[in-house]
């Protein structure tokens, strides 16, 4: 056994115990994957992430949930590269990461960092948007009071779960819900990734300019005490998303060592 070192930071939020907990484990590159997803277990928050060495990139990240491995998710990557660059391990401002989603860019400042997230695409048809991982859209009126029921209705096979919004076009802001069920997650309170694929989404149903770049804000996880804001750009051209990003900052809450 060993002891490696672990950091607890809250994501998109500017204050300690709201926005998304996530656990970030450094040291960890010789485990075995069952040992990493024993870890991430036994800290059973939405994810747990795992900066290793990687020869091209800044840093190769792996990111568990309490049940699987993702190939890529908003909120673990925003707040590892942000620990990251305040441990001085890499610099701060323009960094690349490699996941399973390939290399992605991040811009870390001192309270914040900035996501680029893969290549977008959106299927109105279907409900389904992406930036790395699938997701249904589903517009509603009541937010606030949509169950997981309601999401489940919209649930589709293969996607990682279902984004409950109402969207105010007048302030460019979505208040939404994010019911992970395929990450294992009942309801996740800030969603880095699906953040990113609803500028993908926005674009494909025509809410945004076909051309240029345009911001938009994410209002989520008030329902469940872990009040968010996630700001969303997404650049567009003749009506199709090219580059979605998603930034937030990031608090330091807690840290220590676990036995692996």
């Amino acid at each position: 056994m060993t002891d490696l070192t672990y950091h607890v930071v809250d994501v998109f939020t500017d204050r300690p115990y709201a926005g998304n907990p996530l656990a970030v484990v450094l040291g960890a590159d010789d485990l075995p994957t069952e040992t990493l997803q024993a870890i991430a277990r036994e800290f059973n928050l939405s994810e747990t992430a795992f900066p290793m060495d990687d020869d091209e990139a800044d840093y190769l990240l792996r990111i568990f949930t309490p049940e699987t491995e993702l190939p890529f998710a908003g909120h673990p990557s925003v707040g590892t590269a942000w620990l990251l660059a305040s441990l001085g391990r890499i610099p701060r401002g323009r960094v690349t990461q490699r996941c399973g989603a390939g290399l992605l860019p991040l811009t870390v400042g001192e309270h914040e960092a900035e996501l680029t997230g893969g290549t977008p695409s959106a299927d109105v048809a279907k409900g389904v948007a992406a930036t790395g991982l699938p997701w249904v859209f589903a517009e509603c009126d009541d937010v606030a009071g949509a169950s997981v029921s309601v999401a489940q209705r919209h649930e589709v096979a293969g996607t990682a779960g279902v984004v409950l919004y109402a969207w105010d076009a007048a302030t460019r802001t979505s208040h939404a819900r994010v019911f992970a069920f395929g990450a294992g997650v009942p309801e996740d309170p800030a969603t880095g990734s699906a953040a990113t694929a609803f500028g993908a989404w926005l674009a494909a149903k025509g809410y945004v300019p076909a051309d240029g770049e345009t911001t938009y804000t994410i209002k989520q996880g008030a329902e469940i005490g872990r009040p968010s804001t996630l700001h969303g750009t997404v650049v567009t051209r003749a009506g199709v998303a090219v580059e979605c990003r998603v930034r937030g900052g990031v608090v330091p809450v807690a840290t220590g060592t676990i036995s692996a």
